[in-house]
């Protein structure tokens, strides 16, 4: 069995506009990856072709593009969840400047993801025995799909308030502060709170559900934004 590509492909140094490019990687296998093709066909074929990838296993995030039109990870994308009868088309994501073929600029991206503070800030000193802040596991669970987040982009530039405008935080943003605010250890809600009510944060969301299936780890990331709203709204977690 063969598979057809057909990559979106630009070089700054060289190409006025970007173009598209075929391929075909021949032998595949339905288990086989998109990732184990663009490797075939970089090693193989065309060594100029240039993607960003570190794990290959689904944990990095760093692999994201958009695959016949939706945000996938390239490692995670199997050839048999494709239509194999015409060609896979593959192209950076949407929203971030191309630095080379399916490499973007992730800085914005990080940038938005720093402005929310997203990291422990303890609401109490450090357990004189030593031991670890106790949380239930009732509390644990208030938080626990927005830890699962890897930081991808997949949700973010699928978002078109984010394609409109470079002030929106973004839902990846949001979905990282969401796992602090809700933490019942952590003493900086009203903070993060505050840093998303500004203009560029959760009000720009329009609601459009586009993040959700986006997400490789299948957060709810929408029903997140949606609780932080609503926490902006009544001043509690």
């Amino acid at each position: 069995m063969d598979a057809k590509f057909r990559i979106r492909r630009f070089n700054p140094e060289r190409d006025q506009k970007p173009y598209w490019a075929e391929y075909t990687v021949k032998d595949v296998e339905g288990t086989d990856t998109v990732l184990d093709c663009l490797h075939r066909i970089k090693w193989e074929q065309d060594g100029t072709l240039t993607l960003r990838r570190s794990c290959a296993h689904g944990v990095c995030g760093s692999d994201a593009m958009r695959i016949n039109g939706v945000n996938k990870l390239a490692c995670k994308t199997l050839l048999q969840t494709l239509n194999l009868n015409r060609p896979i088309q593959v192209e950076p994501i949407l929203g971030l400047k191309v630095i080379k073929d399916l490499v973007v600029d992730f800085e914005p991206f990080f940038e938005h993801y720093r402005a929310v503070m997203p990291y422990f800030v303890p609401n109490t000193p450090v357990p004189q025995d030593g031991r670890e802040r106790r949380q239930s596991p009732e509390d644990r669970a208030r938080f626990d799909d927005t830890t699962k987040c890897i930081l991808c982009a997949c949700c973010t530039t699928s978002c078109p308030s984010f394609w409109a405008s470079g002030e929106y935080v973004g839902p990846a943003a949001i979905v990282n502060a969401h796992r602090f605010i809700f933490d019942s250890r952590d003493g900086a809600t009203n903070e993060r709170l505050n840093i998303l009510a500004e203009p560029g944060g959760v009000w720009r969301c329009r609601t459009i559900f586009n993040c959700t299936p986006a997400c490789p780890r299948e957060i709810e990331v929408t029903r997140a934004i949606g609780e932080v709203k609503l926490a902006i709204q009544r001043g509690v977690r």
